[in-house]
């Protein structure tokens, strides 16, 4: 026993590990749910410690909680939100729908901080009750999804965003160096009409912009907290006020302006919102896994590929054959991206499949939504500095393929005619000949007219 203590619930005694800071309702969820390794995102635990810190404040301007009570949650909360403490939050994903024993936790752990404050008994609960004090106002039911929209909203603008950013601006940098390589682009993976390299990289850049627009624009909904609503949208136990001083607080620690949500009940019986949100994230997976298989093809080689980009050599490619460079930052963000599509789709599963009052999905939902941002954020940036910045065009590969490509006769065609331009690319193609000497031999133009007409500068 001197390595536990005894903690008690309304369900009766359990013994809590005797220095943990999480008391009792903590402890039954580590004994029920050991499933799987996948915690909880300690930015979802961050954002409902916010949530307590706003309701402390909110319910102590009410008259709802005394000075002392207030300035407890406050620095408890602090310390936690300093990082202090992240090793006190040991709940798995894979638990109640709700989240409420990760609300708990929150609310135990901040109990106990101030029992230690006091020089109380830790699990006595004092001078912090974890739900008369600690939850006075709340629900899980609306704490849980208000803090997953927290999180979601402040780790794509701070972190996400100006990783999106500065790969743009990568991108744009290379497009405006090459913006004059002009090079044979590729329709159905054949030979096409010729493109410059920087327009080709500006396809890239502004598909990331895009996604990256819609992303943001997404957010908007996620401005409106359901907190106030309770346990089912009614706001029962919870004075008018609450909602308007507990998010004016956190609009104030985040920098973010949050507003109440205009029907609680919506809000809390699905996450229609946060799947649109997950949506947005699978689109720009998907710019991103379509740019990075395309520099994997244009990379290809270096003697029987495509091989007109030339890539930074990060590491041995194989470990049988010498000298063999792979398209690894490629592969790594077309993993990642593969993921966050396979956690789209959970999380529309998961936000079409809440019940009644209540979707009980909501640990899934943040974390899918939560570990996608984090992944893809980490790959941006290693694709950016691995690969990105160091990327080079081939000069002699690009000249070559642009001038033995058969589909430059498409210039011909306002001259001469589809039918006539047709018949001279496929001579050209029989007799392995250059267009020009195709054009002469059929005697559809004559070589002046011939290179008057092939110039390849007017046709980008």
């Amino acid at each position: 026993m001197e390595n536990f203590r005894l903690e008690k619930d309304s369900m009766g005694t359990i013994e809590v590990p005797a220095r943990a800071l999480w008391g009792a309702q903590t402890q039954r969820s580590i004994i029920n749910f050991s499933i799987g390794e996948e915690l909880i995102p300690i930015e979802l635990v961050y954002s409902l410690t916010l949530i307590k810190k706003a309701a402390a404040i909110a319910n102590f301007n009410l008259g709802l909680l005394n000075k002392a009570k207030k300035e407890l949650i406050i620095k408890a909360s602090n310390e936690i939100l300093d990082g202090m403490h992240d090793s006190q939050f040991p709940l798995k994903i894979w638990q109640t729908g709700s989240g409420t024993q990760t609300n708990m936790n929150i609310n135990e752990v901040i109990s106990n901080i101030a029992s230690l404050k006091t020089n109380s008994e830790l699990g006595s609960h004092y001078p912090l009750h974890p739900n008369d004090d600690v939850n006075k106002s709340q629900s899980t039911n609306d704490t849980f999804p208000a803090a997953i929209q927290i999180s979601v909203v402040t780790e794509i603008l701070n972190k996400l965003v100006p990783s999106i950013k500065e790969l743009t601006n990568a991108l744009d940098k290379k497009s405006a160096e090459w913006e004059n390589i002009i090079k044979i682009g590729r329709t159905h993976f054949q030979d096409a009409v010729p493109i410059t390299l920087g327009q080709e990289i500006s396809a890239w850049s502004q598909q990331i912009k895009d996604a990256e627009d819609s992303l943001v624009m997404s957010l908007e909904e996620l401005y409106f907290l359901p907190l106030g609503g309770t346990a089912v949208g009614t706001g029962i136990n919870c004075p008018e006020e609450f909602s308007e001083e507990s998010i004016k607080s956190i609009s104030a620690d985040t920098n973010i302006h949050f507003y109440e949500s205009k029907n609680h009940f919506s809000r809390m019986a699905a996450h229609d919102r946060l799947a649109q949100v997950m949506s947005q994230i699978k689109i720009l997976a998907g710019a991103l896994f379509k740019i990075s298989n395309d520099i994997k093809i244009l990379s290809s080689g270096p003697r029987a590929g495509i091989y007109e980009l030339i890539i930074p050599q990060n590491e041995p490619g194989s470990s049988i054959m010498p000298g063999k460079v792979n398209p690894t930052q490629c592969e790594a963000l077309s993993m990642v991206c593969t993921q966050i599509m396979g956690f789209e789709y959970a999380v529309s599963i998961a936000n079409s499949s809440g019940t009644l009052q209540m979707n009980e999905y909501k640990p899934l939902i943040g974390f899918n939504i939560l570990t996608s941002l984090k992944l893809i954020k980490n790959a941006i940036n290693n694709f950016r500095l691995k690969l990105v910045e160091g990327m080079e065009p081939n000069y002699q590969t690009i000249n070559s393929n642009l001038e033995n490509s058969l589909m430059l006769i498409t210039a011909l065609v306002p001259k001469i005619g589809y039918e006539k331009a047709a018949e001279i690319a496929n001579l050209a193609f029989n007799e392995s000949i250059k267009l020009k000497e195709a054009t002469v031999k059929l005697g559809y133009l004559n070589e002046y007219q011939f290179d008057e007409l092939m110039n390849t500068d007017s046709m980008i």
